[in-house]
């Protein structure tokens, strides 16, 4: 059963994984931003979970939930992409702006059938921002509305105060500085959602939006609606066609236990060990595909302008048994946790071409970092993962050549340990090892080239079952705990990594 404990084994010392972190070699910067989050008016994900209004008995900040507020900061959130998502190409932006009482209320025909009153418009965008310290990408409606509308948007949050009528009218509506908009989406999954539309088509759309889209205060990078998966010629035309104008071209992968039937998609907690299995090994594939959008990429692009946005990634479950299937709502345990490791990982790999990225989603959505229920909040596993991994945010990464044994289970075998190393923007080396075997643990030898180290720490995530997870009773489950078994001598680190584990190693 997927909550009890597997039997403890330990691979032989000769059949560990061996490493070789290259500090003589450093690569690229891992950019803040690729531990951006996703929040998409969807299920609780907005409402609920981060703005409950100013009349809440629920503890809050001008509608902000304290709570949710309070833990995001904890884990240095750099960006929030907002509405959407397939929300944003049906949202129109003047609906959630002026006063809340007479803001239009909509159906939310994508998730859940619901009524949104739009109470959650640009302003309440921005104050989440601000209040985070985070920087802003908002996805623009290319779907259902036209040029002009996502030109005048920009307008009204970008323009210089009483320069345009746009910005007179934010005035108005309590704010009198312009804001500053980091990225902006051209549209979200043109390809489906976005308008099911061939990619040809799209990228022409692509250069008509992006031309009348002009910022009123500084830079604003332009993210193209880009490919799903493994839709290389997606990526292709887009980049033919469009390439000179966008600054980003945005990828989208969902992990799923049981591929080919998004109608059965696995659950999230009482998996048998076949689907923790199956779900490390599409997770994988992450690797593959940034490899090879990156080289089409490249071929348009050799000197590496253009971002490869990674703004929706995570793991995709059945919805939570009794809840409203459109709300996506879903339990996130041990196994999300070594998902969330194993795409870092990955991401510190391609950071040369990802320099942004959105987990979905920040609260009570799909792979979640925080979960609510009225004025409870518990943190996640995969939040946890996040805090591990702060060093990395605007560390540059260092090469890790690998080794390791292999994970078999049925007809998956992949590798069982990945690692990724970095150093910080103090000088300090973080070492990441993950160990996604559920049976074994597996000794691990990293050398150390470039660098000397006389000293190690850590912290370790793990769990005694493979959907181990932190519920509003339980917070604790799952968390943080000091790892002291790492050694460093003689120029190598040396260890055991538990089975089911992400283990973060500080040198010095």
């Amino acid at each position: 059963m997927g909550g009890t404990s597997l039997a403890a084994q330990t691979v032989p010392a000769g059949e560990g994984a061996t490493a070789t972190v290259r500090a003589d070699t450093p690569g690229p910067r891992i950019e803040r931003d690729v531990f951006g989050q996703f929040a998409e008016h969807l299920g609780h994900g907005i409402y609920g979970g981060i703005w409950v209004g100013r009349n809440s008995k629920i503890p809050n900040d001008a509608g902000y939930r304290r709570d949710v507020l309070a833990a995001m900061k904890a884990i240095d959130v750099p960006m929030v992409r907002w509405p959407g998502g397939c929300f944003a190409d049906e949202y129109h932006w003047r609906d959630g702006i002026g006063p809340a009482k007479a803001r239009p209320g909509k159906i939310n025909t994508n998730w859940g059938g619901v009524n949104e009153d739009n109470g959650f418009g640009t302003h309440e965008y921005f104050g989440l921002m601000e209040r985070l310290g985070a920087s802003t990408y908002v996805s623009a409606n290319v779907g259902s509305a036209p040029p002009a509308e996502t030109a005048q948007w920009v307008d009204y949050m970008t323009s210089a105060t009483d320069s345009t009528a746009l910005a007179k009218e934010r005035a108005r509506n309590g704010r009198a500085a312009p804001w500053k908009v980091r990225y902006l989406g051209i549209g979200n999954e043109l390809w489906g959602c976005g308008g099911n539309m061939r990619a040809e088509y799209a990228a022409d759309l692509t250069n008509r939006y992006a031309l009348f889209a002009k910022s009123g205060n500084g830079p604003m990078l332009k993210i193209a609606s880009g490919p799903s998966d493994s839709n290389y010629e997606w990526t292709e035309a887009m980049m033919r066609i469009a390439g000179k104008n966008i600054d980003g071209l945005a990828l989208h992968y969902y992990t799923r236990p049981r591929e080919g039937d998004w109608n059965n998609k696995g659950p999230a907690l009482g998996f048998p060990e076949r689907e923790w299995a199956t779900t490390m090994a599409h997770t994988l594939r992450m690797e593959e595909f940034l490899t090879k959008h990156s080289a089409i990429m490249d071929k348009h692009d050799p000197a590496k302008r253009v971002m490869l946005a990674v703004d929706e990634w995570g793991t995709w479950y059945d919805p939570t048994p009794g809840s409203n299937p459109g709300f996506l709502e879903q339990q996130n345990s041990l196994r999300d946790a070594v998902v969330a490791a194993l795409n870092i990982n990955i991401f510190a790999r391609h950071a040369d071409r990802v320099r942004m990225a959105a987990i979905a989603q920040m609260v009570n959505v799909l792979q979640a970092m925080l979960l609510t229920d009225g004025p409870r909040m518990v943190k996640t596993p995969t939040y946890w993962v996040f805090d591990l991994y702060k060093p990395w945010q605007g560390a540059t990464a260092l090469p890790v050549d690998l080794t390791s044994p292999w994970y078999h289970k049925d007809e998956v075998a992949i590798p069982a340990v990945s690692v990724s190393a970095v150093r910080d923007t103090a000088g300090q080396v973080h070492v990441a090892l993950v160990n996604l075997d559920p049976n074994r643990a597996i000794p691990v030898s990293v050398s150390l080239a470039g660098m000397q180290a006389g000293q190690v720490s850590g912290r370790i995530i793990t769990g005694t079952g493979m959907d181990a997870h932190n519920s509003f009773d339980r917070p604790d489950t799952v968390t943080p705990q000091p790892f002291a078994g790492a050694q460093v001598s003689g120029g190598a680190l040396t260890t055991t990594l538990p089975a089911k584990s992400v283990v973060i190693l500080d040198l010095r």
